[in-house]
């Protein structure tokens, strides 16, 4: 015991002493470009608007770009005519014009995992800040909205060194892309697809969001619905059906009902306290419905996290509990449709 007391007063003697030579950064929540712009541009960059070319050599994939898996790292990189990712494992790209939207924030994020998180809790009163010094560094967050080939809405999630995605964001301002319509949500085939489900755009309007956030939460609900066991096609919103097998079966709509984002520096400072506030907070209601019309439910969903990449993990949990609820539906004998239904002779 003596010995656990006296550890504890050296780290927080050698906290105290880091503290002098590393800042503690304020935390700041995602924003857009309209409120976090991108620094002036240099003559020498208007320059070389016309083969504009940024790149990052230490990005972290968090989520949503094509053929990549979550949290491989590589280099990104921007250029006239596509966005490329390059990492070990191969590389892949989507084209420059079919980019509709681009954020930038920033999210301070905890080192040493599980460890540092009891460590931080065992350093009394004005030691958690010491430890909020070197246990977090800033990284810069950079969201990129897209559309495939059939128009449909994508979502993709990077983790770049600090300070990079304000330069990204003028890079894509140089080369702006061809404004594109979103494609409709109407099925026109007349059959159902069994087990299908149709993912609405989330319904933001009643709590400011940051863009990272609602691009997780549409990423993660798809890509858990896809793994959930016997699931069928999932259509993302604006798909088109056309050449599918038919209407989807089901359909999920999601709207935020409050949002609050967590604070790491917080919970640092509060010392053992900090496990119970400072963290993130979404809450939804989610409604299920059919095509048959004889399901319309509305469930509240919530979910707080508090911890590492609390965005893409708090995103992940309210998809859990999505794809709960459609498991479900897929073992209910009453919700079997055969494959030539039509949406008029299932009501």
């Amino acid at each position: 015991m003596r010995f656990l007391k006296s550890g504890l007063a050296s780290m927080s003697t050698l906290f105290v002493t880091l503290l002098v030579t590393q800042p503690v950064y304020s935390q700041t929540s995602a924003q857009s470009p309209e409120q976090n712009p991108a620094p002036p541009i240099t003559q020498e960059q208007n320059a070389t608007a016309d083969t504009s070319t940024w790149q990052s050599k230490d990005a972290k994939h968090v989520f949503g770009f094509p053929d990549i898996k979550p949290n491989k790292k590589g280099t990104l990189e921007l250029s006239t005519d596509a966005l490329l990712f390059t990492g070990k494992s191969g590389n892949t790209s989507i084209e420059r014009k079919s980019i509709t939207a681009v954020s930038a924030g920033d999210q301070r994020v905890e080192l040493w995992g599980f460890t540092g998180r009891i460590l931080k809790s065992a350093i009394p009163y004005s030691g958690g800040m010491a430890a909020a010094a070197v246990m977090h560094h800033r990284i810069d967050m950079l969201t990129v909205e897209f559309r495939d080939t059939r128009g449909t809405d994508h979502s993709a999630v990077f983790f770049l060194p600090f300070n990079e995605a304000q330069h990204a964001l003028q890079s894509f301002a140089l080369t702006p892309a061809p404004l594109q319509k979103s494609a409709g949500s109407v099925c026109l085939a007349t059959s159902v697809d069994a087990k299908s489900v149709l993912v609405v755009r989330p319904d933001w309007e009643q709590a400011e969001v940051p863009a990272v956030y609602r691009s997780l939460v549409y990423e993660h609900v798809l890509d858990r619905l896809r793994r959930t066991k016997d699931a069928g096609r999932i259509y993302r919103e604006g798909e088109d059906t056309t050449h599918t097998d038919g209407c989807p079966q089901y359909t999920v709509r999601m709207s935020i009902k409050t949002f609050k984002e967590g604070s790491s520096v917080k919970r640092a400072m509060l010392g053992p306290a900090g496990n119970f506030v400072g963290t993130t907070q979404m809450k939804f209601d989610v409604i299920f419905s059919d095509s048959s019309g004889r399901l319309n439910e509305t469930k509240e969903i919530k979910a707080t996290i508090r911890g590492e990449s609390e965005s893409t993990n708090v995103a992940d949990k309210i998809a859990k509990s999505i794809a709960k609820r459609y498991s479900k539906l897929l073992k209910d004998p009453a919700n079997n449709v055969a494959a030539d239904q039509s949406p008029e002779t299932l009501k």
